[in-house]
């Protein structure tokens, strides 16, 4: 444990250089910081993302439409949150908040807004009628794991990824408080999908799209460095089954690329437009970036 000891001012302002390595991507007010315009494509759907959990949520369950034989046509648009494309102000008429993904659905006369991952995989699952039971107890069930999933992942990604990893200095209090909180949820899951197939039953849904890019990426080591080895997430076994089985998903393969703007060059589709980007306009594809 530190020596240091924080003493709170009387009253809190922002130092916008003391916020680590991702600093730029908040701050403790609302609305566009400068006039920018979004791009608009062809399609019905207009996504503005980037390839974070939440943002991989939402392509992940339009190339499962789409696997599934439905017409949900997609143009991806990369939000670079590093750069603070998410304080334009055409981005914060989608979503006041400057969180990635928003989505504007152009299906109809008058466009609609859907902002927060949670409820585009519902706008999503009710328009087409898809991953997501029409009612009853089942329909019930999975609602009650994706909104478990929404009010958990802060502990996670805001939490225990945040202190565990990205912040400037290690400080064993918050590591401990958000690790334990992290393994409970492991936990949690590991005994739901000790007598089920999925999340929510025997039926993959929303639930299991939504939990994935969290807790399934964690188990398979690909979160926050070395995070996997301090968390012994091998030995969550039922999460370890779930999450290998859900990545093998052709369609959960093609989501995690896109609007990717790090990682591995085969893994970076910055934006898609169409099925035939995956073969020919991945980063490896098209050439080191200016």
């Amino acid at each position: 444990m530190t020596d240091d000891t924080y003493t709170p001012p009387e009253v809190w302002t922002w130092d916008a250089e003391s916020g680590g390595k991702f600093a730029s991507t908040n701050r403790p007010i609302a609305g566009a910081t400068h006039e920018k315009e979004l791009p608009v494509g062809k399609h019905p759907f207009q996504l503005y993302s980037l390839a974070t959990p939440n943002g991989v949520k939402v392509t992940v369950m339009f190339e499962e439409l789409l696997e599934a034989g439905h017409d949900a046509q997609y143009d991806a648009w990369l939000i670079d949150i590093g750069k603070g494309d998410q304080f334009g102000s055409d981005f914060t008429e989608i979503n006041p908040n400057s969180k990635i993904p928003a989505l504007l659905d152009r299906s109809r006369e008058t466009p609609v807004r859907v902002f927060e991952s949670g409820s585009i995989l519902l706008h999503l699952a009710e328009k087409y009628g898809a991953f997501l039971p029409a009612s009853g107890a089942q329909r019930t069930e999975v609602l009650n794991w994706l909104f478990w999933q929404m009010g958990s992942a802060p502990y996670l990604g805001g939490g225990f990824g945040h202190f565990y990893h990205y912040a400037p200095e290690k400080w064993e209090y918050p590591i401990n408080r958000f690790a334990m909180e992290t393994k409970r949820q492991l936990d949690v899951l590991d005994r739901q999908l000790a007598s089920r197939e999925h999340i929510a039953g025997e039926v993959y849904s929303i639930a299991d799209i939504a939990i994935w890019p969290w807790y399934g990426n964690l188990a398979l080591g690909r979160q926050y460095g070395d995070a996997g080895r301090f968390l012994d997430v091998e030995s969550y076994e039922n999460v370890q089954r779930w999450a290998k089985a859900i990545d093998a998903r052709p369609a959960v393969q093609r989501g995690r690329k896109v609007n990717r703007n790090f990682g591995a060059p085969e893994m970076q589709l910055h934006e898609r437009h169409d099925a035939a980007d995956f073969d020919t306009r991945t980063q490896d594809k098209i050439g080191t970036p200016e």
